[in-house]
Order: C-alpha cells, then structure tokens, then sequence
C-alpha cells in the first residue's frame, strides 16, 4: 500500500492513508505496519493527533514535535477541525427533512459495544452524544441500489459515520462490521473517504485546507 504525503512543513504532516492500514500500531508484531510508524520513519519528530479506522482512507494529519501535537489536539477536542468524508450507502436515504442546504441530521447516542468489540452501536441509556450530518453526493453513486453522500461527522466517536448510517438502515457498502450482506458483497472495501480536511496551522494560525479525491 503507497502512504501519499499531501503536505508537510516545519509544524505538521497531512498524509492520504490508503484503506487497509492502520493509523497507529495495533497489538502484536504483525500489526505494527501503520501509518504512523511509516511517517516516524521519515519524519522521527512526527506525534499522533487523531485516527482513521483501518478500513477508512483518506487525509490525516500528524503533528511534528509536542507543541504542535498540542495545538492540533486542542483544535480537535474543540471541533474546530472540519472534516467531510466521501460514502456509498446501500439504497436511497430520504431526505425530507433537508435544511436549505440540503444537509440532513443523525443525532443517536453511541458506545462501544464491550463485548463484541471493535463494533460500536446505539444506546439511549448510556450511549454519549453523537451528531452526524449527510447529504447527497452531486454524482451518482456507480454501485447498484446504492447513494454516493457526502458526510461531516460534528462528533468524534468510534465508527461513528458507520453505525449512524447503519442505523438509518443505509450501511455503508462494504462494510465488514456495519453491513447486511449484500451490500457488504458488493465491494471489497469499505466506502468510505475522508476527502477534505479544514484546521489552522498550530504555529501561525493560518487556515489550512486539503482535499483528496475518493479513489472510488
């Protein structure tokens, strides 16, 4: 799998992670391959600010040094980070209650599912906050009795846009935890992109942004 390094200065490092590969070491020596431990390699000073699951590509960026990692982990614990991401879902979602802009709302508490981990899922009881906005994709999605969204997720949790869509009933198509089999069948990977990345820079302050096309 090819790392494409997007941007790189003095403060910080943007990378478009290709699906398949972790974003931090996983346990055991044969998961030690990731993204972070590539960009140590050419970059020692490089420090971790946030993931992207294993199955998910797109841009990521890490900091180089402390303060930066600081400042970027700051920015993200405020959302002041924007991000949007890039799904096919299986079928048609209905958009009805669509702002004016055409954006929609998931707002379904999340926790992590213990005993059957990875996953995650819904619970109103003891599920944190979640809130994630969709809205349909201008071109057509190529799979069949599928939808192309665009997806910014306002919260952080653990597979967050994966269960918020599956939830929807509109899994994301290949989709290994998250989705019923046909949709599942219908790509070796999962769908999903995280295709633009908006921060300020963590030394100057300026706002920065990026964007990486969805390979599918």
């Amino acid at each position: 799998m090819t790392l494409t390094l997007v941007y790189a200065d003095d403060a910080l490092l943007v990378f478009d992670k290709p699906a398949g590969l972790l974003s931090v070491p996983g346990r055991g020596p044969e998961h030690a391959d990731c993204l972070s431990a590539r960009a140590q390699a050419a970059y020692p000073d490089a420090r971790v600010v946030h993931r992207l699951d294993m199955a998910t590509s797109g841009l990521l960026v890490m900091a180089r040094g402390a303060d930066a990692q600081r400042a970027l982990s700051r920015q993200f614990a405020q959302r002041e980070v924007h991000k949007r991401y890039v799904a096919i879902v299986a079928g048609q979602p209905d958009c009805a209650a669509a702002d004016p802009e055409g954006w929609c709302d998931v707002r379904l508490p999340l926790i992590v599912d213990w005993p059957n981990r990875p996953r995650s899922k819904v619970d109103h009881a003891i599920g944190k906050p979640s809130h994630t906005r969709w809205r349909l994709h201008p071109s057509p999605s190529k799979h069949a009795n599928a939808t192309r969204l665009l997806l910014m997720p306002v919260t952080g949790r653990s597979h967050q846009l994966r269960v918020h869509l599956m939830a929807i009933g509109h899994p994301i198509v290949g989709d290994a935890l998250y989705a019923t089999p046909e949709p599942m069948s219908q790509s070796p990977r999962l769908l999903l992109h995280a295709e633009h990345l908006t921060l300020k820079h963590p030394v100057s302050g300026a706002l920065l942004a990026w964007n990486a096309p969805a390979p599918f």
